[in-house]
């Protein structure tokens, strides 16, 4: 069983922009959602997948599968509009991955990033553009953000 051991926290600055970073596009979709379960489709600049992620707060169980293209751009038709847009970017620090999202569309304005641990009690060096830690507010969840973007808060 795949887990994903994440922690999130807000983005104070564009000083990870100062690093060396790779930037996907993403666009992703909720076939389903709730608290604790979701099925979703991705479409980014590399690749095509669906993933079911199920569990709570920082450690969750995740399934991801590359899908052809044309098969991800027609499961999107069925998110019935619970879609969301952003630019991710890999910033290596430390040994570790930082993912930083800047949402885009209704999410606009909102910049997270996130950092995948290999044990939940890891200790990680968190860069000077890393602030509030909002791992356990599921607001910030994407999933949550397809049905009540940002920009309605």
């Amino acid at each position: 069983m795949a887990l994903e051991i994440e922690r999130k926290f807000m983005v104070l600055n564009h000083d990870f922009k100062s690093d060396s970073y790779e930037v996907i596009d993403i666009k992703q979709g909720y076939i389903f959602s709730d608290d604790n379960k979701v099925l979703r489709v991705r479409i980014a600049s590399n690749h095509s997948k669906i993933a079911i992620k199920f569990g709570e707060d920082i450690v969750r169980h995740e399934y991801e599968y590359e899908v052809p293209l044309k098969d991800a751009e027609n499961l999107l038709k069925i998110c019935q509009g619970h879609i969301i847009t952003k630019k991710r970017y890999l910033i290596k620090n430390d040994g570790l991955i930082w993912e930083v999202d800047e949402f885009l569309d209704d999410n606009k304005g909102l910049v997270v990033a996130e950092i995948e641990l290999r044990d939940e009690n890891e200790n990680f060096f968190k860069p000077n553009w890393i602030g509030e830690e909002v791992s356990y507010d599921k607001r910030f969840y994407n999933h949550y953000l397809s049905r009540k973007p940002f920009s309605t808060w």
